[in-house]
Parts: C-alpha cells; sequence; structure tokens
C-alpha cells in the first residue's frame, strides 16, 4: 500500500528548480502584469503563454484589485497594452464588468488604443460591444483633439471612426461635433510631426535638422532616432544641443541606455541628459546593497522588436539606485558573487557591471548568504527571480526588496521580503515612500 504521510515535494517551484512562493490571485495578477509586454516571450516562457496565464488569472481576482493593477501598470509603469486585456476580460465576467468603463476612459491615452482594445475583444471572434465597453471607449474618445487624432488616424483594420460609429458618444459641445465631422470626412488637420514629415517625401536629413530647429521632436523621439540622424548625417552639434536641451523628467535610465549603442559621438551629452533625469529624486540614506542578477535568462530581450533585454532594464535600476542611495555597494551575482567597483558611475558602471562575470546559472541564495555578512541597512536585489537555491531573509532589523523584471509564473521573494513587480523609477519611488511613512510613524 503506498504511503501517504509522506513529505510533500510538489511545491511550487522557480524554473530553475528553488521552491517558489505561493502567492493569491491578485498578487499572481500584479506579478504577472507589472514587466509584461503584451504578447512578447521571454526566456523561459512564451508570449502566448503569459497572456493565457493572465487571461486565466482575472476570474479569480478582486474586481477592485484587478482595475488597480490595470490603472498602475499604464499610469506608473508606462505599460500600454496588457491593461486592454485585462479589461476585456473582466468585460466576460459578471462579477468585474461594472468597472470596465472606468478603466477603459482612464487607462487609454492615445487615439490609437481604442482600436487597439477592439482588436483584442474580437480576437477570438466579433462579437457585440457590451453597454460598459461602449460607455468607456465614447468616454475615452471624448479626451482627445485634433492634433491627436490626426496623428493616429491610420489605415488600419479598425479605424478612428469606426470606433466613433460604434460607440456613438455625445460630444461635449459643437466644436467637438465639428471635429468628430471632419474625421469621419478625412478632413483633419495632419500635424508636423516627425513621422508625417519623414513619410511626406522630404528629405531625410533637412526633416531631422528642420524638425530639430523647430523644437517639433519630442525627447524620447530624440533618442529613439539618434541611429536614424547619423545615418543622414544630421548635423552633430545639432543633435548634441538638442540632447543637452531636452526635457527628462518622463524617460527612464533604460531608454539611455537602449539608445547608447547608436550613440557614437554623442555619448557625453547622453550620459549628461540620464543624470539629470534622475537628480531630483528623493535620496535613500543609510547603507544599501545592491544585487544585480547577472544570470544567463537576464539577457532575453523584452520584446521581439526591442533591443534591449532585462539586463539593460536592470542596468538602468542600478544607475538610478547609484544616484539616489547614500551609500551603496554594488554587486552582480551569477555563479559566483563578485562586487563592481564603487567609483563608477553612468555609463561607466553599466560596463562594470556587465564585465563583472560570465552570465550563467542563477544562485541568489548563495549571494545573499555572502552580502548578509555585510552591515547594511537594506538591501535591493533586481532580478527575474528564477534561482535554483533557497534565499533565506534579510538580516535582522533591515529591509529586504526583491525587485521583480520578469513575468514568470512562479518566483521567490514574498515571505521575508518585500517584493516589487515593474522596473520604472516607480518601484524605487515606492522604496522610499515606504521607508519614509514609516519613518514617520515611529
Amino acid at each position: 500500500m503506498a504511503k501517504l504521510n509522506t513529505k510533500n515535494a510538489n511545491f511550487p517551484k522557480t524554473y530553475e528548480g528553488a521552491k517558489a512562493s505561493t502567492i493569491t490571485p491578485d498578487e499572481q495578477l500584479r506579478r504577472s502584469v507589472m514587466s509584461c509586454l503584451l504578447w512578447e516571450g521571454e526566456f523561459y516562457e512564451s508570449g502566448q503563454t503569459i497572456a493565457e496565464r493572465i487571461k486565466a488569472i482575472v476570474p479569480h481576482t478582486t474586481p477592485e484589485e484587478a482595475l488597480k493593477i490595470v490603472i498602475e501598470a499604464r499610469e506608473k509603469m508606462n505599460i500600454r497594452h496588457i491593461g486592454l486585456l485585462i479589461l476585456r476580460e473582466m468585460a466576460r465576467l459578471s462579477t468585474h464588468k461594472h468597472l470596465v468603463a472606468q478603466g477603459l476612459e482612464k487607462i487609454i491615452q492615445r487615439p490609437d488604443e481604442l482600436g487597439e482594445f477592439l482588436a483584442i475583444y474580437w480576437k477570438d471572434g466579433k462579437v457585440p460591444l457590451s453597454k460598459q465597453v461602449k460607455k468607456g471607449l465614447g468616454n475615452a474618445f471624448k479626451k482627445f483633439g485634433e492634433y491627436q487624432l490626426a496623428k493616429y488616424n491610420r489605415k488600419v483594420a479598425i479605424k478612428l471612426k469606426d470606433v466613433l460609429f460604434l460607440t456613438h458618444p455625445k460630444p461635449n459641445d459643437k466644436e467637438q461635433e465639428d471635429l468628430w465631422k471632419r474625421l469621419i470626412n478625412n478632413e483633419l488637420q495632419i500635424p508636423d510631426t516627425w513621422e508625417t514629415a519623414l513619410s511626406s517625401g522630404e528629405d531625410k536629413k533637412t526633416a531631422w535638422e528642420r524638425l530639430i530647429k523647430e523644437k517639433k521632436l519630442g525627447s524620447l523621439a530624440l533618442i529613439r532616432n539618434l541611429r536614424n540622424m547619423s545615418e543622414v548625417e544630421v548635423e552633430p552639434e545639432l543633435v548634441k544641443s538638442a540632447i543637452k536641451n531636452m526635457k527628462t523628467d518622463k524617460i527612464l535610465p533604460f531608454r539611455f541606455i537602449a539608445a547608447l549603442p547608436y550613440a557614437e559621438g554623442f555619448e557625453k551629452e547622453l550620459e549628461e541628459a540620464m543624470l539629470k533625469s534622475i537628480s531630483s529624486m528623493e535620496k535613500l540614506k543609510g547603507k544599501t546593497i545592491l544585487l544585480c542578477d547577472a544570470s544567463a535568462s537576464m539577457y532575453s530581450y523584452i520584446s521581439r522588436r526591442a533591443e534591449m533585454s532585462r539586463f539593460d532594464a536592470s542596468n538602468g535600476l542600478a544607475v538610478l539606485m547609484k544616484e539616489v542611495c547614500e551609500d551603496v555597494k554594488i554587486f552582480t551575482f551569477s555563479n559566483r558573487v563578485v562586487e563592481v567597483k564603487n567609483d563608477v558611475r553612468g555609463f561607466e558602471l553599466i560596463k562594470a557591471i556587465a564585465s563583472s562575470q560570465e552570465a550563467s546559472g542563477t544562485y541568489l541564495g548563495k549571494a545573499v548568504k555572502e552580502v548578509n555578512k555585510l552591515d547594511y541597512d537594506r538591501i535591493v536585489i533586481i532580478t527575474d527571480e528564477q534561482t535554483a537555491d533557497k534565499v533565506p531573509p534579510p538580516n535582522p532589523n533591515t529591509k529586504g526588496y526583491v525587485i521583480n523584471i520578469a513575468t514568470y509564473e512562479k518566483g521567490i521573494g514574498y515571505d521575508e521580503w518585500i517584493h516589487i513587480n515593474g522596473w520604472s523609477e516607480a518601484v524605487i519611488s515606492y522604496i522610499t515612500e515606504l521607508e519614509k511613512a514609516e519613518t514617520e510613524q515611529k
């Protein structure tokens, strides 16, 4: 007869084999969402697997918490598509559908997201729009003026005027009514953007230089197009001046890192802009240990079209931590633990992290044991959590944070650790605000 009174080894595991934390459906949704680019694969999981898992979790979540995660993903983590998928799944559920209109109105921030939601809504077959969906899309439509509507009035399967006809929103005033008539009649004034300038047949070098001089090139568009401008030999001093004068408040460090391979001749200006973007952030007092995952799985790309890996995103957070921490020691871990030299910052810090060791296995437990021999007030781990060994708790009377920058189903760092999902600067702001609030309560 088989024995029943035996040790159960069927606990959830990470992909590397360590015991994973057991979490609630709300926590599972947050974990799967905050680092997710919809339908994009990762080192261990396909994009389709991640999307299907998210869809399966939604019915088990608290409706209000699901909506909160959707809004936070869009507004704090700047993730555009995943919230649309969750709201589509919420629209199927009698327990959740009453929040769909509120969610759509809140998270749709670009006109093209109206059609993208409908593409998701009809992905499994065309069905009538629910009342909540019509209301949410209609209210979101009202937010956009002529510039935005014209910019995204593209020849796609579901056009903006299709959304207008399907939802029948009531215009706020005569001016908006006239605007929508121009949209329907294809009479919107075409905006002068870099996309329209380059597609109009204008000489590319002339177009880039004109847009820069007329200050019609946004900061993100500027750093994303450094390669394109270099290829057509845009005046280097003009580009340098644009980088120096760009607004950096809404650009995250990893964006500068992604631009670095194409910034030959502009490295100094790009680094100065990156450091400027985080210079106003509140400082973290005390001693900090930063552990950066340098294992092989971190080198998976964030999306099929992206030229940036999870490791690049991690480096962006490391650069940020270096600037905001009063006293910080940085280590990398893979098969071993290596301390990164402390007298570098910015792009030099990224090079130091990347060259610190070979990318191999993930032994986070061994790394935490090693750094626990040191004196610190907080330990911050940046990882995809797929460790092969058990992770001990942080030292007594300290703070321990695990920043998860992947979306894998199973992970660690929930029990004795404070678990944070995502890789925007918001995760660092969260640490700062949390500790400040606890200090004020004492």
